[in-house]
């Protein structure tokens, strides 16, 4: 089966699928109040310098400020750092050029680099480098050769500046690389003249739109189809293929069907099971995936699945089969950072590596970078995967206002306890005789039912009198004491 890129375009957001083999592998989205940041290139002004986190903090023009680290600077910035000394570059009040790497995550601010990096098609040009480079993706020999002769053949007719050769650059005629090459440095041209001009906290340049990333950054050999369901992006997509990427330009479709496109492909349903916690896998077994602002966890149990011969094979089977679907979940729910993974526990040391391979092909297939360790002494696999966007959860859902994020709520009988400790405190600070207590539907019956024999012992060895009224707009844990 062919692999696909499906696009459904609404005025106030664009979405894109990647579908491969039939299966939904990956989602972005881009809303048009939201648009993600990297790439972004803005004039800043240092705000503060951590000499003990060899960061500073960078006003963009953005509600949170933005981070710098040393480790992000672009090499004549590194040369003046000695010793990762961040202070020797920058002071307080300084302006400076900056590009976002990481959009906005949680409560962070955006991540900076001040070594530009301004991509297109087929390379990527960085104007404050000293060096070249080559997509590791390109493995043939000579091919790396006459790609790096090419760049270097460009370098000494035009201005300094180092260039990366995308994996899109294999094969392609030095002509076009040499005519990318100049339209990259145009572009640089254009912001240094802007940089002269512009204010402080002002964008100097923007990444292109969703719709035109995908094109510019297509990787996939395998790719037949992108079709997207608006005939106005349908357009600039064409007319972007043509001048930037003609190779692509007659897999564009548009898509015209009365049925919603991302339906027809069952997108919108993998979408909604991409934001639960749980994760059933084909065998019984089941995954458990928890996300949470230092880590993600995920937890695998074998469920209904009770295997075949003996109970480690039954392990073994589910543990091989929960380390696609963890690849896989990956990519789709585009989970980052340090990611703690709890497969049960074998007792074979072959199985274990079976399956610690079986995690790291399946890896292979995900663009973004990723390390994974060892089995831990606790049974736990670790690892990385780099994280510049938002996680899908993130993008689609927030922190349930009733449980706080906690994916908890206290039960009735717990609040009603709560509430017999508050009359007490109420009563003996204030000597009152009558009391009404606010609470949620559930609590109130608790309250007059189950709770109704503790409550008139409290009432009388009190010597008060309590009423009680349901709220419906109160949660299970809400609830007010009135003094009357």
């Amino acid at each position: 089966m062919s692999d696909e890129i499906l696009i459904n375009i609404t005025p106030p957001e664009t979405r894109v699928a990647f579908v491969e083999n039939g299966v939904l592998q990956e989602v972005l989205i881009e809303r048009s109040r939201k648009r993600g940041l990297v790439g972004n290139i803005y004039k800043g002004r240092v705000c503060r310098v951590l000499p003990g986190m060899q960061a500073v903090f960078v006003e963009i023009g953005l509600e949170r400020t933005a981070f710098l680290h040393v480790s992000d600077l672009n090499p004549a910035d590194r040369v003046k750092a000695v010793g990762d000394e961040i202070e020797r570059v920058f002071h307080e009040s300084q302006e400076i050029v900056v590009q976002v790497l990481k959009d906005p995550i949680g409560s962070k601010g955006a991540r900076l680099t001040t070594d530009i990096a301004i991509p297109s098609v087929y390379q990527v040009y960085m104007p404050f480098a000293k060096v070249n480079g080559i997509s590791q993706r390109i493995e043939c020999e000579k091919e790396r050769a006459r790609l790096r002769a090419c760049i270097e053949a460009f370098q000494k007719d035009h201005a300094t500046g180092g260039f990366i050769a995308r994996t899109a650059a294999e094969g392609v005629d030095e002509a076009v690389l040499r005519g990318d090459m100049l339209f990259l440095q145009k572009i640089w041209h254009s912001i240094a003249q802007h940089i002269k001009t512009a204010r402080v906290k002002t964008l100097l340049h923007e990444d292109l739109p969703l719709a035109m990333r995908v094109l510019r950054d297509l990787k996939r050999s395998r790719v037949e189809k992108i079709r997207v369901d608006s005939r106005e992006t349908y357009m600039h997509m064409r007319k972007f293929a043509r001048e930037f990427v003609p190779e692509t330009s007659e897999l564009i479709e548009h898509y015209a069907g009365e049925r919603p496109l991302f339906d027809l492909y069952k997108v919108e349903e993998e979408i909604q099971l991409a934001i639960e916690r749980k994760v059933s896998l084909k065998s019984g077994g089941y995954l458990i995936i928890d996300q949470t602002e230092a880590m993600t966890t995920i937890d695998v149990n074998t469920g209904a699945f009770v295997g075949g011969r003996n109970l480690e094979e039954t392990i073994f089977k589910t543990n091989l089969e929960a380390a696609q679907a963890i690849a896989h979940q990956l990519r789709l729910r585009n989970l980052g950072g340090i990611i703690i993974i709890d497969f049960i526990d074998m007792l074979d040391s072959g199985h274990k590596e079976l399956v610690l391979n079986a995690l790291g092909k399946s890896l292979e297939k995900d663009h973004a970078k990723n390390t994974i360790s060892g089995v831990s002494m606790l049974g736990l696999v670790e690892m990385t995967r780099k994280r510049t966007r938002e996680s899908l959860e993130h993008v689609l859902c927030e922190p349930c206002p009733s449980c706080a994020g906690r994916g908890v709520l206290k039960t009735a009988e717990t609040v009603c306890l709560e509430i017999f400790r508050e009359i007490i405190r109420e009563v003996r600070l204030y000597n009152v005789q009558n009391l009404l207590v606010l609470a949620s539907n559930e609590v109130v019956e608790r309250l007059l039912s189950e709770e109704a024999d503790t409550l008139s012992a409290l009432q009388a060895f009190l010597g008060v009198h309590v009423k009680f009224r349901a709220e419906s707009q109160y949660n299970q844990e809400q609830y007010d004491v009135v003094l009357l």
